[in-house]
């Protein structure tokens, strides 16, 4: 396993510092979404030529971190034209981006079938899972034409949401640049999380092959919800997730998220110890 985070979760510092400063932390990796992470200049889609590739690379090279995935967490079920037009023309911008970068996936997670991004009970209807795969066919087919994994994150409150819908999309897109993000804690959700490790291990099996990275938090119960927290903190059992990792996927990239500046030494010597004693 390479450890990481999600660059955004980091201490709030000028791009070069806040990466000298992960570097410094012993991170190996890290989860790029570009406009949480760099404020000093615009990273619109005109802006994402080769020469700022190349600079952002070599920032990341010079302080030892991989850049792990490049976020791009849009909706690709927007109902609406013109915005799902934008969102498509995004995601390859990104693609574009991501291999002059020298960073292998892209990711994304799977949408709502309206324009706030919003869960509702159509979101594990057959009709949203079916325009989400229409929609991201072509992003696929521009990964490949690119040399770039696109990597779709199962989330329980979005259309993929559970390990059988995530297998039928790969399934059906039937490429191998369309890979997955496993996020245990995305499985879950107030209805299911004491089946946790039961869910973890139907991933596991299912979906194993095809997991590009991993995401790692933790969760507590609070009401009716459940909010994410660092690895550690939480409820969530990684006993799965350690052995998967440690057994068949070597040197992984593993990022962090829910950390914050204050805690993220905490839970990445937790999840270092989980792994050791795997």
């Amino acid at each position: 396993m390479q450890l990481g985070i999600r660059l955004h979760d980091t201490k709030p510092l000028p791009f070069e510092e806040r990466i000298a400063d992960v570097g410094q932390l012993g991170f190996q990796c890290g989860h790029l979404a570009l406009s949480k992470v760099i404020k000093e200049f615009p990273t619109t889609d005109e802006a994402l030529t080769p020469g700022l590739a190349m600079y952002i690379k070599n920032v990341f090279a010079r302080n030892h971190v991989d850049i792990a995935v490049l976020g791009c967490y849009l909706n690709l079920t927007n109902p609406n034209k013109e915005k799902l037009n934008a969102i498509t023309q995004r995601y390859m911008a990104h693609i574009r981006f991501a291999s002059w970068l020298g960073c292998g996936v892209v990711g994304t997670e799977t949408g709502a079938p309206n324009e706030t991004y919003t869960h509702v009970p159509e979101c594990h209807g057959e009709e949203a899972l079916e325009t989400f795969i229409t929609n991201l066919r072509p992003i696929v087919k521009y990964a490949e034409n690119m040399g770039v994994i696109v990597a779709i994150e199962p989330v329980w409150k979005h259309i993929v949401c559970n390990p059988k819908r995530a297998r039928y999309v790969l399934d059906a897109i039937n490429s191998p640049n369309l890979q997955i993000i496993l996020d245990p804690v995305n499985l879950l959700d107030i209805c299911n999380y004491q089946d946790q490790v039961a869910i973890l291990e139907e991933a596991i099996e299912l979906l194993g092959p095809d997991v590009a990275m991993v995401h790692i938090k933790d969760y507590v119960v609070e009401g009716d919800n459940l909010v994410s927290v660092g690895a550690g903190l939480g409820q969530m059992d990684y006993t799965p997730l350690m052995t998967f990792m440690k057994e068949r996927k070597p040197f992984i990239h593993a990022t962090l998220e829910n950390t914050t500046p204050e805690n993220n030494l905490q839970v990445k010597e937790f999840i270092q110890r989980l792994y050791a004693e795997a």
